[in-house]
């Protein structure tokens, strides 16, 4: 018997399971949900359920490993924003060739106003967790 998105009842127990995921897109969607959350026990339920445990996060901002590592980057830059209550916005469709995906990303104020954008791209592992994580921030360099 199923008791919400992420529970399933056997034996009278309770355990967590993973809902299944279509697409690239429901697991970047999910990360995102995470990032916007402001309840730490719902953010690291979040995690749980799209990121494996070894994910490798990399960004302009530093290196992490593991599902704590991305946590606590969430926690210190996207929830602890100095101007206030912000949240990230996927702002493109998911390119997705075969495991890797990218999409585009607005980091915006409470009013709607873009503090930052910018890429990330992910790897899926065959399970559909996400596995790796690299962020580029800020739009790409001119040449010359």
């Amino acid at each position: 018997m199923t008791t919400g998105d992420d529970q399933h009842v056997t034996g009278g127990g309770t355990a967590t399971r993973r809902p299944p995921r279509q697409t690239h897109a429901d697991a970047i969607d999910a990360f995102i949900a995470a990032a916007n959350t402001g309840d730490p026990a719902r953010r690291a339920r979040l995690l749980s359920l799209v990121l494996a445990p070894d994910v490798s996060f990399h960004g302009p901002l530093g290196r992490g490993a593991g599902r704590g590592a991305v946590e606590d980057f969430i926690t210190e830059v996207v929830q602890s924003y100095s101007a206030g209550r912000c949240r990230m916005v996927r702002t493109t469709a998911v390119d997705a060739p075969h495991e890797w995906a990218r999409f585009g990303w607005r980091f915006e104020s409470a009013d709607g106003t873009a503090v930052l954008t910018g890429t990330d791209m992910v790897h899926l592992t065959a399970a559909g967790d996400i596995d790796q994580i690299v962020v580029f921030a800020g739009p790409l360099p001119q040449e010359g």
